[in-house]
């Protein structure tokens, strides 16, 4: 396992990748910046309409502590928005990496497999639709954590364990699905369930450092190439036939 990391490691910068690298890194920031403008927008929106409230229930004697209030929930919900950022990058590499899947895995196949038969790109319905689900699922597993964060980090802990759950079995089917059904995919992740989640857990330490987080997408998907090659074990099936014709007979 530890192998497969350091290769998936080692390939995000190699020329082949840099072009995807970049447009994940682009398109990250591009979903990060939306979601956060429209936050800031939203709580904003809430802090002046509740002074609005807050002033027309007390009476214009309470303005000024009123608007000193609105204007410290303001600074607080900025503040809110760019931890939210941070616990929310696992959703938005989530939706990245539907978009780059088959990019990613192509290239790992060609160079660590060339040997063998070349998986099938995902329809792309499919693949946004797995993406969209794990994001979602990762925004629901934030929204339940974070009142735990308080409470000796706790939140930090739930949070952690839950995006290794999540990205571990995300980019692990994306990368069984190139050569297996869906539930073909998804019954082999239930069969491996604890080596998968272990392997989450170096996606999810990945995910958490800031700035090189960027680049889930590249290392989660490589990463589980090879895991799901290595759990495949041998399957003559993938031998290309002109390598199966130089194999002499008895």
């Amino acid at each position: 396992m530890l192998d497969a990391a350091v290769k998936a490691l080692s390939q995000i910068l190699s020329p082949p990748m840099r072009s995807i690298l970049w447009r994940s890194i682009g398109l990250a920031l591009v979903l990060i910046t939306v979601l956060a403008i429209g936050l800031q927008r939203l709580l904003s929106w809430f802090a002046d309409y509740g002074e609005v409230w807050a002033e027309g229930m007390l009476g214009p004697n309470f303005h000024s502590t009123l608007h000193v209030l609105s204007w410290i929930i303001s600074i607080t919900a900025g503040l809110g928005v760019v931890l939210g950022g941070i616990f929310l990058m696992p959703a938005i590499t989530s939706l990245v990496a539907s978009l780059f899947v088959d990019d990613v895995a192509d290239i790992v196949e060609r160079e660590h497999y060339p040997a063998e038969r070349p998986g099938a790109a995902l329809p792309f319905a499919l693949a946004m639709t797995e993406g969209t689900k794990t994001a979602l699922l990762t925004i629901l597993v934030y929204l339940v954590a974070l009142p735990f964060v308080l409470f000796a980090g706790a939140g930090f802990i739930v949070f952690f364990i839950a995006t290794a759950w999540l990205l571990g079995r995300e980019y692990f089917e994306l990368a069984a699905m190139r050569f297996r059904s869906p539930a073909e995919a998804k019954a082999m992740r239930r069969d491996h369930a604890s080596t998968i989640f272990a392997a989450g857990l170096f996606i999810a330490a990945f995910v958490s450092i800031p700035i090189v987080n960027l680049a889930t997408p590249l290392f989660g998907m490589a990463f589980m190439v090879h895991m799901h090659k290595r759990l495949s074990g041998s399957r003559p099936e993938l031998i290309e036939p002109a390598r199966q014709r130089n194999v002499p007979t008895a």
